[in-house]
């Protein structure tokens, strides 16, 4: 795989207060740049949701509403993380998700394409008991030493783990178009077009 050809693609990952719809209290954006995560120029945000962050919430990814208090709310927060996410590809592992909350507190925003790496790891990895993110890292041993110290079910972290995933996976394909072939989510912004069918008249 020839990375330099690849557009631009952020890596992105969002953690939510538990509600339904959810509100975000972390965004992170993590720019894949020459096959390498660039964390020089990644974009995370800790936001204060208004509603309480639910206790199941903060037994997954540990954000108390004491620790986002002092945070700034959505609002004081949006413009830049659309800035920063522009109209470049976006990655996410179970990415739809990532994407739906996104776009409901975005909804000027679109991005380019969408690559799931859930897809590409059923495809690269068949018969694997489980796909979840934990999995997909003992199962391919991506080097962390350099992820952020906050640990998995935080943004930033399993922004950079997911990376690494996507890269790993990336070399098993020659070109762009190929990877995406199988790593977008149908329906999904990039999906290629259907074949049409030669047509006699």
């Amino acid at each position: 795989m020839n990375f330099s050809t690849w557009p631009r693609l952020l890596v992105v990952d969002v953690e939510g207060n538990g509600c339904n719809p959810p509100d975000l209290v972390e965004v992170a954006a993590l720019p894949v740049r020459e096959g390498k995560p660039d964390t020089s120029t990644a974009g995370a945000w800790l936001i204060r949701p208004p509603s309480p962050v639910t206790a199941f919430a903060v037994r997954i990814h540990g954000l108390t509403n004491q620790v986002l208090e002092s945070s700034p709310a959505w609002e004081e927060v949006a413009d830049q993380v659309q800035d920063v996410l522009g109209e470049a590809w976006i990655c996410g592992h179970n990415v739809s998700v990532d994407y739906r909350v996104l776009k409901a507190h975005l909804p000027n925003w679109e991005p380019a394409g969408v690559i799931d790496t859930l897809r590409l790891a059923r495809s690269a990895y068949e018969g694997l008991p489980s796909y979840g993110l934990d999995a997909l890292i003992e199962q391919t041993k991506p080097d962390l030493t350099q992820a952020p110290v906050v640990g998995r079910h935080r943004a930033t972290y399993d922004a950079y783990a997911t990376t690494q995933l996507l890269l790993a996976m990336a070399s098993r394909y020659e070109t762009w178009d190929q990877l995406i072939a199988v790593a977008v989510p149908p329906g999904m912004p990039g999906a290629p077009e259907p074949e049409k069918e030669a047509t006699l008249w």
